[in-house]
């Protein structure tokens, strides 16, 4: 099975209607700590199905942790904290320590992820090494430099792989435009469960009270409702995708 047979209906599609083999290995590529989280109802929906999850983290994100948060500030704790958080997060999950990975590939000037042959070959190499069915990123139409840059090195290597690949490019706060192709609508209980989740992100939450007035799980699970407002059903949240398919 892959998921581009079930496109020829309505969309979006039900994803928990989906017949998802138990045997499907994903991976999760992560350009920041806390990517995994801001669609950990669908990654749980596949944790439940019995489908293996890989995570791999792909910058430490330390440029998005306060100062003052940490003692010392300096850019290494930072790096530290955020993935101290994003552990105890999938530690919470469910997901298997051997499970995740921090590659912290290398970053321009600004802090950005680099889409240089180093970084094109650590993500080649974990895709390679992984052999996911389905790789899961955010979408690269997407005002963060980071997701634009993951979601185009992914593509490059989905497209020279030596296997077949499909993918779930996901929505988030800063996506500028996307097909929503499949989605996972939620009620109000796994909404709660998401919070905790994402509450594990605590520079994250920290950040977000500061710049936005909102924490980081709000944040997100506001744009869980307005995507819900646009997904057929009563639910009141949904997370949504694009596919994408190599072969």
């Amino acid at each position: 099975m892959n998921f581009k047979e079930l496109l020829s209906g309505s969309l979006p599609v039900l994803l928990s209607s989906c017949p998802i083999p138990q045997d499907m290995r994903l991976l999760v590529l992560a350009p920041h700590p806390d990517d995994f989280d801001a669609i950990g109802v669908t990654l749980r929906l596949f944790r439940d199905n019995g489908n293996q999850i890989f995570v791999s983290v792909l910058s430490s994100g330390a440029g998005g942790v306060e100062d003052g948060f940490c003692t010392p500030s300096d850019p290494e704790t930072k790096a530290r904290v955020r993935e101290e958080e994003q552990l105890r997060s999938c530690r919470f999950f469910g997901l298997p320590d051997t499970h995740l990975e921090f590659l912290r590939l290398l970053k321009d000037s600004d802090g950005h992820i680099l889409e240089g042959p180093e970084n094109y070959d650590l993500i080649r190499q974990c895709v390679h090494r992984i052999r996911p069915a389905v790789v899961l990123s955010p979408h690269g139409n997407d005002t963060n430099a980071n997701h634009r840059r993951t979601c185009s090195l992914f593509v490059r290597v989905a497209s020279e792989a030596e296997f077949p690949l499909e993918a779930l490019f996901n929505r988030d706060p800063k996506t500028i435009r996307m097909r929503h192709d499949f989605f996972t609508a939620f009620g109000s209980a796994e909404a709660a469960w998401k919070g905790s989740l994402l509450r594990f992100h605590r520079s994250q939450m920290e950040r977000n009270l500061h710049t936005r007035g909102i924490g980081f799980d709000e944040r997100i699970l506001r744009v869980n409702r307005e995507i819900a407002q646009e997904c057929p059903g009563e639910k009141e949240f949904a997370e949504v995708f694009e596919y994408g398919f190599w072969e």
